[in-house]
């Protein structure tokens, strides 16, 4: 599905310019640990990312059923996930980790959907 593309394009460009503002914009500014839960959360936007560049793919090529629910989960989970870790750093208001699992879990069950829908085929 074209959204996929779409949000994987959009997503790795936001993840290429956070990374760079965390680098260069928040060096000095936070402590190094919240530069580094920034870090993480970068890293995983854009694994998820990429993760929705091959939903989208693999949905013009397949009929993979679960893709779409997958795709959308990949998408939810990377503002839980990511989202959460950047107010995190940004306010130190340690409560916004308990967010973080959540976008975790929708990860793993959007992986699980893609696994699922493959093995269908």
């Amino acid at each position: 599905m074209k959204i996929f593309i779409i949000l994987g394009a959009v997503n790795a460009f936001i993840a290429v310019a956070l990374g760079a503002f965390g680098a260069h914009g928040l060096e000095g500014k936070i402590s190094d640990h919240y530069l580094e839960v920034w870090e993480t959360g970068v890293q995983y936007q854009m694994f998820h990312a990429l993760g929705l560049f091959a939903v989208g793919i693999l949905m013009h090529i397949t009929d993979a059923s679960m893709l779409n629910i997958a795709g959308w989960l990949m998408f939810a989970g990377i503002v839980f996930f990511s989202g959460s870790l950047y107010v995190l750093a940004l306010s130190g208001v340690s409560i916004l980790g308990a967010v973080t699992p959540i976008g975790g879990v929708l990860f793993l069950t959007a992986w699980v959907l893609v696994i699922i829908g493959f093995i269908k085929l």
